[in-house]
């Protein structure tokens, strides 16, 4: 019965109707599985390129040869060292290598080389901001308990057909940066938000790729529920969360699985869970009560890690520097997004969605740059209520939407000098996508796409507009001003959406007058 949940009622009900009348509180803690971006892997020379054939990517150590010893690959440290830095960690002067025992089929030594008793780096902090559709956005700190390097385990192939398995050591060996979150989470929403504003930072640094769906990031989520006043309750895990929306749905529902199962008399137990994507709900894989002994014990063919904490030094050949590695970070996202609040005086919003979108970014920053006379509200609500509105129909990335900077620029430089309208300017967003290479100017003229601005054609439609709209005119003119937006809809309408809206308001202002 270990595979399966085990429910046990309570007692009494009374209890649980007193208990239910307090408030029940979730609680999260986040494990993530960073893959340090490196050509080799962290104790071998192994090349670490996705998507390599079977079994090609294997030294001699990585497939656990007889007499083959690791040796550290300092690209990782130093990777390590800068993302501890980023995220506000106290780094290691020392830090030791450990043996953590289990057996897995792609896992040929029988343990896998970690950071137990001294990791590289400790007590960090990450702020970031918490993106739930239709609620106010709001910061949330949390801390980050460790930092540690880690190799990988290769992967287990399973052929249902042939009835067996088939054993790929690409993986193993592949150098990990684990980080340890401490359970100050509540929902999947922060969760998800948590991991976004990671994946943002470590891209920053270049120090990991974040491709989830190459396993570059896996996260495994600690889940509890307790009423408010009493010790944390038992949680479960959920493992290997490979994306950052099934993230936020594993999450909801398994604090709803919890507390479903409490409030009908059953109790949570300890136990690993994973997260089925297509029937979008965990699966209990196995229980947790007998606590499994790794056998830690110190690597005995690694020496103490040893790092240079001296202000002021430089890495040698042997010693890498802690201050020498801080002056290589980045600007990180958000400082970017006060930079962008107090440069441009955009609100907290814009800022985040621009920040949390890199392409959307660089876009912002090419194209005001280029046109500084453009109000940068123009371009943050064309890029985003425009261009990435008509990415997320298509339920495409931003970063795959084949539209330049350039493109965009030039679209926005019509419409800021009124050749074109914001209808149009928005008619030419897929026209782009599908012909990225296609001239702006061109494009406008072969879709008849010129704004009207000519007064004498302007008024013949709004006369046109105002002898359509009888009853509409005369609320106008009995002082319902809002009744102008039903004559300008009309223009518009005539106009096949081409008019200059602001010389039309113009007119009918005037015509109405008379």
């Amino acid at each position: 019965m270990g595979s399966y949940m085990i429910v046990r009622r309570l007692a009494t009900q009374p209890k649980l109707a007193n208990a239910a009348k307090r408030k029940w509180k979730s609680v999260v803690g986040l494990e993530v599985h960073a893959q340090i971006a490196s050509a080799s892997k962290l104790f071998s020379g192994s090349g670490t390129g996705f998507g390599a054939p079977l079994n090609t990517a294997v030294a001699y150590f990585d497939a656990s040869i007889p007499g083959t010893l690791p040796v550290l690959n300092r690209k990782c440290v130093e990777s390590g060292i800068k993302t501890a830095l980023a995220l506000g960690c106290r780094v290691n002067e020392v830090s030791m290598f450990d043996r953590k025992h289990y057996f897995y089929a792609d896992l040929p030594n029988g343990y896998q080389i970690t950071q137990q008793r001294a990791a590289l780096a400790n007590d960090g902090v990450i702020t970031f901001p918490v993106i739930t559709p239709g609620k106010k956005i709001y910061y949330k700190s949390v801390n980050l308990l460790q930092l540690q390097l880690e190799q990988d385990s290769g992967k287990s192939l399973h052929d249902e057909q042939l009835k067996r398995s088939l054993v790929d050591l690409n993986r193993a060996g592949l150098p990990l940066m684990e980080l340890v979150f401490g359970p100050d989470l509540e929902t999947g929403e922060e969760a998800a938000s948590l991991v976004k504003e990671l994946m943002l930072i470590l891209r920053r640094l270049q120090t990991c790729s974040c491709k989830m769906e190459e396993g570059a990031l896996r996260v495994d989520a600690n889940i509890s529920i307790h009423q408010e006043g009493d010790p944390l309750g038992v949680r479960t895990e959920v493992k290997n969360i490979g994306s950052v929306r099934s993230i936020s749905q594993a999450i909801s529902y398994e604090i709803n699985r919890q507390l479903e199962l409490v409030t009908d008399g059953g109790v949570v137990t300890n136990e690993t869970r994973s997260w089925d994507a297509d029937k979008r709900r965990t699966i209990a894989m196995r229980d947790k009560e007998v606590l499994q002994d790794y056998r830690f014990m110190p690597e005995p063919n690694l020496p103490p890690l040893h790092v240079n904490l001296k202000p002021g030094s430089r890495s040698t050949e042997d010693l890498i520097s802690v201050a020498a590695l801080s002056e290589e970070i980045p600007e990180l996202p958000e400082h970017t997004r006060q930079r962008l609040m107090e440069y441009y005086k955009l609100n907290a919003e814009t800022a985040i969605i621009l920040v949390n979108e890199p392409i959307l970014l660089e876009h912002f920053e090419s194209i005001t740059k280029s046109l500084p006379d453009m109000p940068t509200k123009v371009v943050t609500n064309f890029l985003i209520n425009d261009l990435l509105s008509y990415c997320n129909k298509l339920s495409l990335d931003i970063a795959d939407c084949a539209i330049s900077a350039n493109a965009l620029r030039d679209v926005l430089k019509a419409l800021h000098s009124d050749q074109i309208n914001l209808q149009a300017a928005r008619q030419l967003i897929p026209l782009l996508h599908t012909t990225p290479t296609a001239d702006v100017s061109q494009l406008v003229k072969e879709h008849n796409l010129e704004q009207i601005s000519d007064l004498n054609i302007i008024e013949a439609y709004c006369r046109e507009a105002i002898a359509n709209q009888p009853k509409t005119v005369q609320q106008y003119q009995k002082g319902k001003s809002k009744a102008l937006y039903a004559i300008v809809g009309e223009v518009a309408k005539l106009s096949a959406q081409k008019a200059n809206m602001k010389v039309v308001v113009e007119c009918l202002e005037r015509l109405l007058k008379k």
